[in-house]
């Protein structure tokens, strides 16, 4: 019988912990929700492409400059294999199981590589960064882990119009 009641009090205390952590989770979603907004819509035109497609891994979205303050809004602070590709106009993140994401030229602010993001901390230069403005005026920091890290320098160049194709 106290073998039981163990069990049973150990159940309900991991219950609880899932249960505060669900709730914590929506209730910074709800507070984030105002600062995030809507994300730009996909053009119909996208312009030439400018680099080609890269794999990889997409470790969320944080709010600039930190880079462990996780978005909760919508599905934006989950992580997906990912596939990135530049355009003319922007930068297209077509992510596995979750909604695309657009950056608009005008909106990409600075791409560069970092050690972390998201909580998820590599090598150095390991994660590829794009810290952009979204329509609201809330600056927020794209990750994404390509499987060709070899890559990441053009993607840096492409942002300062110094690709050397």
């Amino acid at each position: 019988m106290e073998r039981t009641l163990w069990v049973v009090g150990l159940f309900a205390l991991f219950a609880l912990c899932v249960w505060l952590m669900w709730r914590s989770w929506h209730k910074r979603a709800a507070s984030q929700s105002e600062r995030i907004g809507e994300l730009p819509p996909v053009p119909a035109e996208l312009g030439a492409q400018v680099l080609e497609p890269t794999t990889g891994m997409y470790l969320g979205s944080t709010l600039a400059p930190s880079w462990q303050d996780r978005i909760a809004v919508g599905d934006l602070g989950f992580r997906a294999t990912a596939e990135l590709t530049r355009f003319e106009r922007g930068i297209l993140l077509e992510r596995d199981g979750a909604t695309v994401i657009w950056i608009p030229q005008e909106s990409i602010t600075a791409v560069r590589t970092e050690r972390g993001h998201a909580g998820k901390v590599m090598t150095e230069d390991g994660v590829l960064v794009i810290r952009w403005k979204l329509p609201t005026g809330t600056e927020i920091d794209t990750g994404f882990r390509g499987d060709d890290k070899t890559v990441y320098p053009a993607w840096a160049r492409a942002m300062t119009g110094d690709d050397e194709r």
